[in-house]
This record gives C-alpha cells, structure tokens and sequence, in this order.
C-alpha cells in the first residue's frame, strides 16, 4: 500500500497545484481524506453521488476528479451532499480535484491531450489567468473539412460552426467551456476553436467575427487529463488504476 499523503504531494507538484488562481470555491487539492492509504487510483470528471458509488464499488480508495464538491461551498452537510461524502468516507474513498491545472498543463492537460489527438503540437499559450494559460494554440496544416471529419471520428458528438477560413493556419484549445475563449480569439490572430460547449449567442458572433466553432461536449473534452495523471500515477507509485466513466453527454 500507498501513503495518501505521497500521492497528493505528486499530484500537486506534478499539476503546479499552487500556481494557478482558479475559480471560488474550487479548492483544488485533497478535499476528503481516507485512513491514510492507497490501494486503487479512480479518474472521474464530476464529484456526484453515482461517480463515488462506482468507484467504491470498484474498490478505489483515491479518486482524482476534475470537478471537485465545493464550487458552491459552504453548504450544510444535508441531501445529496450528506450523501456524497457518507458515501466516499463510509468506502474510504479519498477525494482529489484539480481543476484549471489539469486543463492547462502543457503536457498532460485537456488542452495540450486535445491538440495531441489531432496530431498537434501546442506552440503557445492561450487563455492566460493570473499569469497561467489554460489553454493553448497550436499551428496547423489540416483544412477545416479534415479537422471537422477528425473530430467527429474522436466525439460522438461534434456541432460545427463554420463561418471562419477554409484553410485555418492555427487552431486554439479550451476544453469544457468556451465562452470566455471566444472573444480572445481575434486578439490571439486565430479564427478556428475547439471547446467543448458554448451558449447560444456565440453563433451570431461566429458570423459577424467569421469564426470556426466546433463543440464536442463538455464532458468529453475534460476526460483526457484525470486518465492521464491517474496513468502516471498507477505507473509512479505501481497501483492500479481505473476510469469512472459516467456516460454524461453534456
């Protein structure tokens, strides 16, 4: 067995946990302890009630999540919150979340896994906070029609808006939501984004501003980095490892 606390202590260094100022209430980091621990590493997206049956089910014990519980915090420990944590204490499941690291790191983020996938190489930073890029751009040579026909092999389901060049010379990267992306493109000289959703404005905007959008799901787009820190991890400290796969199809 593993200590709980060398895991987290990797995880954090590995993800540069403290660099990044991320949204309220996100609490990046061990958010619940177990007895102290590591038998099985768990990945998951979401902190929900259904992901931490399935992993206790599972038998995991350190489950690394993208989302974690406490967006909205503080909250009476009551319902569906009571819930969630009698069910991860009760399974001495430890929680793990980390969140705009694991979308901006360059080599084992959502974005930089994103850009991989098309056969891309991240060549500078997009979407800087306090400093730190989330996403990233990457040079191109794939014609609009390539990179749609590639995302749809990879996404079960992609919404193309296409009102930008033909022949995009860069493409940029914010896995999840990509709303704050949009009105950076123009200043970054890119035309062409992949995110996973956006609202409903955007479209009129895409026209105006002759932008390529395409949007493979929130969810889809923010599996790439827990898989892979939870991989490195099995590999770093010879756990096993297992993804909690929720079928969201937001």
């Amino acid at each position: 067995m593993t200590k709980l606390q060398d895991l987290v202590t990797y995880c954090d260094r590995r993800t540069r946990r403290a660099a990044f100022k991320d949204a309220p209430g996100a609490f990046n980091g061990l958010q619940i302890a177990n007895h102290g621990r590591v038998t099985k590493i768990g990945a998951a997206v979401d902190a929900g009630l259904v992901p931490f049956q399935q992993a206790v089910a599972a038998g995991v014990d350190f489950l690394i999540v993208h989302h974690g519980m406490y967006w909205d915090m503080p909250r009476p420990l009551t319902g569906a919150v009571y819930d969630r944590v009698t069910t991860l204490i009760g399974g001495n499941c430890a929680l793990y979340s980390n969140h705009l690291p694991l979308d901006g790191h360059p080599e084992i983020g959502n974005n930089a896994l994103l850009a991989k996938q098309l056969g891309l190489k991240p060549s500078r930073p997009f979407l800087v906070r306090d400093g730190e890029p989330v996403g990233c751009i990457a040079a191109s040579s794939h014609s609009r029609a390539a990179l749609r026909a590639k995302l749809e092999k990879l996404y079960g389901r992609v919404i193309a808006i296409e009102c930008g060049s033909k022949s995009p010379r860069a493409i940029a990267f914010c896995s999840g939501s990509g709303n704050s992306a949009v009105p950076e493109l123009a200043p970054a000289g890119v035309d062409t984004l992949v995110t996973g959703e956006l609202r409903e404005e955007w479209f009129n905007r895409a026209q105006e501003e002759k932008l390529n959008l395409y949007l493979c799901g929130h969810y889809a787009t923010e599996v790439h980095a827990v898989k892979a820190l939870a991989a490195e991890l099995a590999r770093k400290f010879r756990l096993p490892w297992e993804f909690i796969a929720t079928d969201n199809p937001l």
